[in-house]
């Protein structure tokens, strides 16, 4: 379970970076356009990704937050904190032990409402989420005109490493 989690994590770090790199480079014209989806915007979209990341590792770590961190950033991109939180996630795999997957990871939701769920599905959890909306960032970028983007599917991850 650990490889295939791991191979996960460093999927989700290579992914967000590849975006991230495409949105460096974007106007924030481009970056706070309204465009109907789940967020609104590009950036509304990073900032989610961003905040479920970060506060799902939070969990795992044994802390439950109040409120989106993200809240704190105001209309600044956080493609640098995006993209720790992802290699965070990455270092956090690979310090587990096998046996450490299954045990429970117990959190309360921002509400403050307990859950307990496994450590890999968490994992499973937060690696597709993050996809889910990668997906909706390229979506939300081509509608914007912007047609230089790079390839995020798994396979193309396998097939570079």
């Amino acid at each position: 379970m650990k490889d295939l989690l791991m191979k996960y994590a460093d999927y989700n770090l290579w992914a967000n970076d590849r975006i991230a790199t495409v949105l460096k480079g974007l106007d924030n014209s481009i970056l706070d356009k309204e465009i109907p989806s789940s967020f609104n915007s590009i950036r509304k979209t990073v900032f989610h990704i961003w905040d479920a990341e970060f506060i799902w590792l939070q969990r795992l770590n044994g802390l439950s937050l109040s409120d989106w961190p993200s809240k704190q950033y105001g209309a600044e991109t956080p493609i640098d904190k995006f993209l720790e939180t992802s290699n965070s996630f990455k270092q956090f795999v690979e310090q587990l032990h096998e046996v450490e997957f299954t045990g429970d990871c117990v959190y309360k939701n921002l509400k403050g409402a307990e859950y307990r769920n496994p450590r890999n599905e968490v994992l499973q959890h937060i690696f597709n989420h993050s996809t889910f909306h990668r997906g909706q960032i390229v979506t939300m970028l081509r509608n914007s005109g912007v047609t230089e983007l790079p390839q995020t599917d798994f396979i193309y991850y396998t097939r570079s490493n």
